[in-house]
C-alpha cells in the first residue's frame, strides 16, 4: 500500500438538501415505470434491468492470507462460498438488445455470517450491485432522479425510436473514443457499445463500508475464454435476444471465472463518497483481489434456478452484512425504492419475493 486507507465512521456520510422528499420522489418514479410495464405485459417485472441476460451458479473461493486491510467483514474469513450471478439491462422494460444501455451484474453470495443490517435481519447473504463502468452516471440522487424520470417517460413506448437512437448514439460514442475521449451522458443516452457481457468489467461504482475502511468492488473476468471477449463487440442485427445468445454460447460449453477486487479509499476529497460519479484514481489505490468465482458449465436460461432468480428473489445491495453498509446519496436512495418494486411484484405475481430461501 503507498496510502494509508480511510478509516469509515459515519462522518463519511452527508445528505443532501431534501434527501428524503427526493427518496420519495425516486420511488415513486420507480413504481410508475413499474405500473406501467405490468399493465402491459399482465405480468409484474423489475423497476430497473429488467431484462435478464443469463443467471448463473457458481463458487467464491475468499483468498488466504490476506492484509489487515483487505481481510474484512465476509473477506476476514477465507473459503468458498456459493453464488447467484444475474446479467442484465439497465431499463425497466424488456427491450432488444438492439437498444444499447448500461449492463448490470448482481451477485448474491450464500451463507455468510456476520452482524445484518437491519433489512435483513434474518437473512445469510451478502448482495452486491454492479455496472459496466466505473462510475455512476449521475452525482448524488437527485441527479439520478431526473435521468430515472427521463427514463420512465419513455418505458415501453416507440421501441423503433430507441432503437435508432441508440444506432445513432453509438456511432458519436465510438467516434469520441476513437480520439481517446468517452462520454458518460452519451453511453447513458443508449450510446452504449454493446459487447460481449461476459468481457466485461463490473464495478459497483458507489461505495461501501468495508469493515474497518470505505472501498468500492470490481467483478473482474480472468479465465482466458471470458478475456478473449473483452471490447467484443456483438451482432444484434435481427437477434432481439443476441446478449442472452452469446452469454449461452460460452457458459455452456466452457464455464468461466472472475476475481472479486476491493478499491480502498485513500482520500475522501479526491475519492468521495458523495460524489458517485467520481471515478477514484487506480493509481492512487488500485483494486486488489479478493476472492476468485468459478462458474462450470452449465445453461444460463431456461433452468430452474434462473426462474427463481427472476420471479421468487430480488436483490438489494441493503440484504447484507453490517460490515459493508452501502454508502452516500445513491447507495441511500436504493433501499426503500428495491424494497418497494420487489414488494410491487409480489402482490401483482401473487408470488412471495425473498432475498434467498
Amino acid at each position: 500500500m503507498t496510502a494509508t486507507p480511510v478509516r469509515y465512521s459515519p462522518a463519511v456520510e452527508k445528505p443532501i438538501e431534501q434527501e428524503e422528499q427526493v427518496h420519495r420522489d425516486l420511488i415513486d418514479t420507480m413504481r410508475s415505470i413499474t405500473e406501467t410495464t405490468s399493465k402491459d405485459y399482465g405480468h409484474a417485472v423489475r423497476s430497473v434491468h429488467a431484462k435478464a441476460h443469463g443467471i448463473l451458479a457458481g463458487d467464491l473461493t475468499i483468498s488466504t492470507d490476506l492484509p489487515p486491510e483487505l481481510a474484512q467483514g465476509l473477506f476476514a474469513t477465507a473459503g468458498t462460498h456459493k453464488v447467484v450471478m444475474r446479467f442484465s439491462t439497465n431499463p425497466g422494460d424488456i427491450l432488444d438488445d438492439s437498444v444499447s444501455a448500461p449492463r448490470g451484474l448482481a451477485l448474491k453470495i450464500l451463507d455468510v455470517a456476520g452482524e445484518r443490517l437491519p433489512d435483513s435481519a434474518d437473512e445469510t447473504t451478502q448482495n452486491f450491485i454492479l455496472v459496466n463502468a466505473p462510475a455512476f452516471a449521475a452525482p448524488d440522487a437527485n441527479a439520478f432522479l431526473g435521468s430515472l424520470k427521463q427514463l420512465a417517460a419513455t418505458t415501453n413506448k416507440a421501441e423503433w425510436a430507441k432503437k435508432l437512437l441508440s444506432a445513432t448514439l453509438r456511432g458519436v460514442e465510438t467516434a469520441i473514443e476513437a480520439v481517446g475521449g468517452k462520454s458518460a451522458m452519451i453511453s447513458n443516452m443508449s450510446g452504449t457499445p454493446i459487447t460481449h457481457p461476459l468481457g466485461d468489467i463490473y464495478y459497483s461504482q458507489v461505495p461501501f463500508r468495508y469493515g474497518d475502511y470505505v472501498a468500492k468492488l470490481a467483478l473482474v473476468p480472468t479465465s482466458p475464454n471470458l478475456t478473449a471477449l473483452t471490447g467484443d463487440r456483438v451482432d444484434t442485427s435481427d437477434r432481439p435476444d443476441a446478449l442472452r445468445e452469446v452469454i449461452r454460447e460460452t457458459i455452456i460449453e466452457q464455464g468461466g471465472t472472475w476475481e472479486l477486487r476491493v478499491q480502498l479509499n485513500t482520500d475522501l476529497d479526491a475519492m468521495p463518497v458523495e460524489d458517485a460519479s467520481v471515478e477514484w484514481d487506480e493509481k492512487v489505490s488500485p483494486y486488489r483481489t479478493v476472492g476468485r468465482i468459478v462458474v462450470e458449465p452449465q445453461l444460463s436460461l431456461g433452468t430452474e434456478l434462473a426462474g427463481e432468480v427472476d420471479e421468487q428473489t430480488f436483490f438489494s445491495p441493503w440484504h447484507g452484512l453490517a460490515a459493508h453498509q452501502p454508502l452516500g446519496s445513491v447507495n441511500r436512495a436504493r433501499r426503500q425504492a428495491y424494497e418497494m418494486s420487489a414488494e410491487f411484484r409480489a402482490k401483482f405475481n401473487g408470488c412471495p419475493m425473498h432475498d434467498w430461501k
